[in-house]
């Protein structure tokens, strides 16, 4: 497996005592620390056992502060985030060391993720449903959310709850179809396809992820969390039999910070396989500009995103 390849790129930098069981989060991240303490906050209060993190050459004090915490083992590396297919080879290594017979949910520093009544039901509770119907993965849209006015003229506090501040959403622009090769739905639409790539919707980011998977050797997620492998485990959302449960990815990427990040990947260049591709975009990000438009929702809950038909609830609850 070409992931194994890469194990020596990822250096221990503090590993704490891992629990027997309960969910074990996966992340790659970097410069973090404007979302670090409200990401932690978050998935502790859904119950998650323990965090397993791979930190990629952070400047900005993650690092230390990951290391610091009792519930995160922690390792760091200076190689190309891209080369590792985004940090996929980095975490598969970590989940076949750590995940196998687990519950792994692999999510980024700027993804929180709801599901229907994740405000009372934390994650055993929902794992504990999914391995009683025999299902061993759970899918989820990441909806990206942004503030009114420009992006970054927004008002947000490090370690406060980054819904405050981007607060907004597109309901209900989006189409999904099915991968021909891996047989997931594959979604696409949302702000970032009304305002980045209205003339080349193909090129529109992949919105449909897989992030909660019980581990068994061999699985293994082909690009980010958007595919996996086996096929059968893409089959995670409600496509007519109304029994499956999904969620949500809250994707909080325009807080004001957007434009200093957006200008340091048009030179770093690592996160897009075609970074050329996406200049337009980053440049439009660094330039400030208003995602909010009339039809924009204002964010109220898990309810709210079941109403809309973002999140099913299935025979869950």
């Amino acid at each position: 497996m070409r992931s194994l390849q890469r194990r020596k790129e990822i250096s221990r930098a503090s590993e704490r005592q891992i629990p027997q069981s309960g969910v074990l989060v996966f992340s790659t991240m970097r410069n973090e620390m404007m979302r670090i303490e409200h990401w932690l906050a978050h998935y502790r209060a859904l119950g998650v056992a323990h965090f397993l993190i791979v930190d990629n050459a952070s400047d900005d004090g993650t690092a230390t502060f990951l290391a610091d915490q009792p519930d995160v083992s922690l390792w760091t590396t200076p190689e190309s985030y891209k080369a590792s297919r985004f940090g996929v080879d980095w975490l598969t290594c970590l989940q076949i060391k750590y995940g196998v017979g687990r519950w792994c949910l692999t999510v980024d520093a700027d993804e929180l993720l709801v599901y229907p009544d994740s405000d009372t039901h934390g994650l055993d509770d929902l794992t504990s449903h999914l391995d009683a119907t025999g299902r061993h993965a759970f899918g989820t849209l990441m909806l990206d959310m942004y503030p009114k006015g420009p992006v970054g003229q927004a008002q947000y506090v490090s370690g406060a709850d980054p819904i405050k501040t981007v607060s907004w959403f597109d309901a209900d622009n989006y189409r999904a179809k099915l991968h021909p090769v891996f047989g997931n739905l594959w979604i696409q639409g949302g702000v970032r396809d009304r305002v980045f790539f209205r003339s080349q919707p193909e090129r529109s980011p992949t919105l449909n992820k897989t992030p909660l998977v019980k581990r068994r050797r061999g699985y293994a997620y082909v690009t980010s969390t958007h595919q996996i492998l086996p096929r059968r485990l893409n089959e995670v959302f409600d496509l007519g039999d109304g029994t499956r449960v999904s969620g949500v990815l809250l994707h909080t990427k325009f807080l004001p910070d957007i434009g200093g990040k957006s200008a340091e990947e048009l030179t770093r260049a690592q996160h897009f396989e075609n970074s050329d591709l996406y200049q337009p975009y980053y440049n439009a990000l660094i330039d400030d500009l208003d995602l909010w438009f009339e039809e924009s929702v204002f964010y109220e809950g898990t309810a709210q995103l079941e109403a809309f038909g973002l999140m099913t609830r299935g025979t869950w609850g």
